[in-house]
């Protein structure tokens, strides 16, 4: 199995989704993470788009 650009998003909400049934107070950090990891790679598509 390969895994792609396409598979991480699937991939990284089930163990943040398993992690936070697991841990409750976990939420906040992760999805402060996830925020931060989204907006860095929008930032980085637009500044490819804009050169």
């Amino acid at each position: 199995m390969v895994i792609t650009a396409a598979h991480i998003a699937p991939l990284a909400a089930l163990i943040a989704g398993i992690l936070i049934l697991l841990v409750p107070r976990l939420l906040s950090y992760i999805v402060a993470i996830y925020l931060i990891i989204v907006g860095l790679v929008g930032l980085n598509v637009i500044h490819h788009f804009l050169r």
